[in-house]
């Protein structure tokens, strides 16, 4: 019976998604398994360490669904070896004695390290695919959107106008940059392990062979071969977690920034919408950004777990179990956390509501005072900037504590029409005359992803 958030038949569509879940399945893990003993075999038995035959039967078994899976998390009761794993698949492998020559000369970490790497690789394409998703739909919206006049925020108050697909491109070049570190990770992490007891292969040293084999091993996995053992040097796994971590940050900042402008008092964003999508047990007109603060949610626990995994890279000699665990328990649940965020954002983003007449309205909502900075850089090649400054400041005020038009405020001011018509005022109030190169830094984003 399911016991965990992840695999609820209630909330489980909250914390991970089918996808990830077979990957990270008990059937899953134990293939992996499976497979990294067979490689082993297989590259023992071309090179000539165990027998030919042997190793070709153990290659023609490897249907991980064979083995009695419960009884394996039975003996882990006493065991947290790859012990358990062996003796199921010896069992299944008779009456064929082709399973005294399983494991030959390796250690359970190679084996369990090994295992987990393939189920990141498989877990990493799935993360690396709906990243490039997500960047793809916010390139489409940054396009669509290019000149489309908003108000810029800091501090969470109005600052000058920018466009919404300004906005949007900033996504999409962080998402950019978050693809090219987990590109650029693969090389480090996704590295078999074969090493023996202590890392130097000491069991293998007499056939003169075990380096070839250990290379021959990770081609048929499909993974980079040790330069030496990494039983405990734990960086790159370290990595892997922090990169996630740093993923999640990015889909959380974007949510953030969809539900804080879904405010009803803002309104230029809503995450879709369909009928039947109910807001509230007790209030019926409830449209609330529930999807975004899922978003949030989950991708504040995956980024609370890498200080563990980076945590456990402090091990201890040449072996510690200690450090394992860590790995073992949260690397899968931040690749299920974050794969549930991540198809979350595709929806999101996919068909997110744009709502232009409310951007509209809301850059006329302070008066005026948004074109502050426009109006001082008109008068600052006049009477100087920070003068300028002083002389808009004081205008800005008045019309911030009257709650008046601060152009009307500014063609009342002599200083002001000293140097100005008032048509030249009207001009320098329009918000729509100074987004800047917001559409050109849309077209540079564009230009960058192929877009």
């Amino acid at each position: 019976m399911p016991s965990t958030s992840i695999d609820s038949q209630i909330h489980g569509c909250l914390f991970s998604t089918d996808e990830m879940r077979e990957i990270f399945s008990d059937l899953s893990l134990a293939q992996a398994w499976v497979d990294t003993e067979a490689a082993l075999a297989q590259a023992q038995g071309e090179l000539g360490i165990i027998p030919k035959d042997k190793a070709d039967y153990i290659v023609s078994h490897t249907d991980a669904s064979q083995l009695d899976i419960p009884a394996i998390g039975e003996a882990y009761k006493s065991s947290i070896t790859i012990v358990p794993l062996v003796k199921a698949y010896q069992k299944y492998l008779l009456p064929s004695d082709a399973g005294e020559y399983l494991h030959w000369g390796a250690t359970s970490q190679d084996i369990v390290d090994t295992g987990l790497i393939l189920l990141q690789k498989k877990a990493y394409a799935v993360i690396l695919r709906d990243m490039k998703i997500c960047q793809q739909h916010c390139l489409n919206l940054a396009k669509k959107w290019r000149n489309q006049a908003m108000c810029g925020r800091t501090h969470v108050i109005h600052a000058v106008p920018i466009t919404l697909g300004y906005k949007i491109a900033v996504w999409a070049d962080e998402l950019g940059r978050d693809i090219e570190r987990l590109e650029e990770i693969a090389g480090r992490v996704f590295v078999g392990q074969l090493s023996g007891a202590v890392g130097t292969l000491a069991s293998l040293k007499d056939t003169g062979k075990a380096l070839e084999m250990q290379k021959r091993m990770m081609e048929i996995l499909h993974l980079g071969v040790p330069t030496i053992s990494w039983h405990v040097a734990r960086d790159s796994q370290a990595e892997f977690s922090s990169t996630l971590a740093i993923c999640a940050g990015t889909l959380a900042r974007i949510a953030h920034e969809v539900l804080t402008l879904q405010r009803s008092e803002t309104m230029e964003l809503e995450e879709p919408f369909f009928m039947g999508k109910i807001g509230s047990s007790t209030m019926p007109h409830k449209r609330n950004p529930q999807v975004v603060e899922g978003i949030i949610a989950v991708c504040r626990n995956v980024r609370s777990i890498a200080p563990s995994i980076v945590e456990a890279m402090f091990c201890e000699n040449e072996r510690d179990w200690g450090c394992l665990l860590s790995e073992w328990e949260g690397i899968p649940r931040q690749c299920h956390l974050l794969g549930q965020a991540l198809e979350k954002t595709k929806y999101v983003l996919k068909d997110l509501i744009v709502y232009p007449k409310h951007m509209e309205q809301n850059l006329k909502k302070l008066h005026g005072l948004i074109m502050s900075e426009c109006v001082m850089m008109h008068l600052a090649p006049r009477m100087g900037r920070l003068t300028a400054h002083e002389v808009v400041y004081e205008d800005s005020m008045k019309a911030y504590e009257e709650e008046t038009y601060l152009g009307a405020v500014l063609k009342s001011d002599p200083r002001v029409t000293e140097v100005f018509s008032e048509a030249e005022i009207d001009h320098m109030m329009d918000p729509h005359t100074y987004i800047g190169y917001a559409p050109e830094f849309v077209d540079r984003v564009l230009a960058k992803y192929g877009a």
